[in-house]
């Protein structure tokens, strides 16, 4: 019995190790009500527009710029490692962002918002409850960049 299981524990590791954690990419990405979507409970995901959950909160991007700061922003997501920009529009971005070693896919997404002068940003794993604060060190880390110019 225990050659079984770990013969199927490995079967399953290496599964993963070769596919990936990709999962599909989720159909309610966007905006909505002019807003990006909130996060979920699980602690996988931040934004600037997280509401009252402090744990989930980051700060949105400045951007004085206007609109051509998306033009920046898309060249600044594009250059991030294993980070691919799937839909680039006025005023809105997704990209997906994959892990180095488990292949997990996050969503990062980003809205400009001509009225407050800034970006708002969510960054949020597409499976599991945890995400061990990747997806928040990776936006304060574009927005390191982004703030260097």
């Amino acid at each position: 019995m225990y050659e079984l299981r770990s013969r199927l524990l490995t079967l399953v590791f290496l599964g993963v190790a070769m596919f990936g954690c990709s999962t599909v990419r989720p159909r309610d990405l966007g905006l909505r009500s002019g807003t990006l979507r909130p996060c979920p409970d699980s602690p996988n995901c931040v934004s600037s527009e997280a509401g009252t959950r402090t744990s989930q909160r980051v700060a949105p991007f400045g951007a004085l710029g206007g609109r051509a700061e998306m033009t920046r922003l898309a060249a600044l997501v594009e250059a991030w490692p294993r980070t691919a920009v799937n839909t680039n529009t006025r005023d809105y971005l997704h990209a997906e962002s994959t892990s180095l070693v488990w292949r997990f896919v996050d969503d990062v997404e980003f809205r400009y918002d001509s009225a407050a002068g800034v970006i708002h940003v969510r960054s949020a794993s597409r499976i599991g409850r945890g995400d061990l604060g990747v997806n928040r060190t990776r936006v304060e880390g574009m927005r390191k960049k982004w703030d260097a110019k």
